[in-house]
């Protein structure tokens, strides 16, 4: 913590980016995702004028119910709150992807060789966010980080209603033929399961849980950005389409 609070000496605002979006229990997710805030605003009210903080959390904190990560992302927005000392601002990105990702890009490029997995329910609708649009909000924040103090807000790359899974194909494949496959909920969460003990065993975190199959399944991940632009003036530059066309050229 002295160390921590040392970091801090006479810094006006801080970001908190670190996260983690896997494992297999509660306490897998709490040290990164609420722990960690808990600890950061305590070092901040060490210092005569505590930063301001802006805390990127996700839009799977809408649902806490669905899983671990989420109640875990939940829990760093109250850890947050409980600081009314702090001039503070949460941001709820949706699923965030770009150059570099390795969760998201595989099923991306393979809906780019024509197949589209579907996990449990076709109907769903989805937001996303290009990983240089996130850095941007970032920014915006940053020109006057203490003029939002106590706001949230949910962004997205702009998409109205975000994407269902025909424009999510349409995006990732372009003019390509492509196959849609519906992953049945009941054979996710047999292998959810199966993989949670084999991710013991190997001593690794798993990225498919039970809960995950929850949060593939939710029939509605959209954000929205518009409080923020009219906030902060930000506005995302890539839809799906171009945002994927960097990703796979990155």
């Amino acid at each position: 913590m002295d160390a921590l609070a040392g970091a801090l000496a006479g810094v006006d605002a801080v970001v908190h980016l670190a996260g983690t979006v896997r494992g297999a229990r509660p306490r897998d997710f709490a040290a990164a995702n609420s722990e960690a805030v808990t600890h950061l605003c305590a070092a901040a009210l060490r210092q005569a004028k505590p930063p301001a903080m802006l805390l990127v959390s996700s839009l799977a904190a809408t649902e806490p119910q669905l899983s671990d990560y989420a109640a875990s992302k939940r829990a760093g927005e109250q850890a947050l709150a409980a600081h009314p000392q702090i001039d503070s601002t949460v941001i709820r990105p949706p699923a965030v992807y770009g150059p570099g990702d390795r969760e998201m890009t595989p099923l991306f490029r393979l809906m780019r060789r024509g197949w589209i997995l579907v996990p449990g329910n076709p109907a769903q609708k989805l937001s996303f966010l290009y990983v240089d649009d996130l850095a941007d909000a970032i920014l915006c924040w940053l020109q006057a980080p203490r003029r939002f103090r106590g706001r949230q807000f949910s962004i997205d790359d702009g998409a109205e209603d975000g994407y269902d899974w025909p424009a999510i194909a349409a995006a990732a494949a372009g003019a390509r033929k492509t196959r849609m496959l519906v992953i049945p909920t009941p054979l996710l969460q047999g292998a959810a399961k199966a993989n949670v003990g084999l991710s013991r065993l190997l001593g690794r975190a798993p990225m498919l849980t039970p809960g995950k199959v929850r949060e593939l399944g939710h029939g509605r991940w959209v954000g929205g950005g518009d409080d923020f632009a009219a906030a902060t003036g930000w506005q995302p530059r890539h839809n799906l389409a171009s945002g994927l066309e960097l990703t796979f050229n990155g």
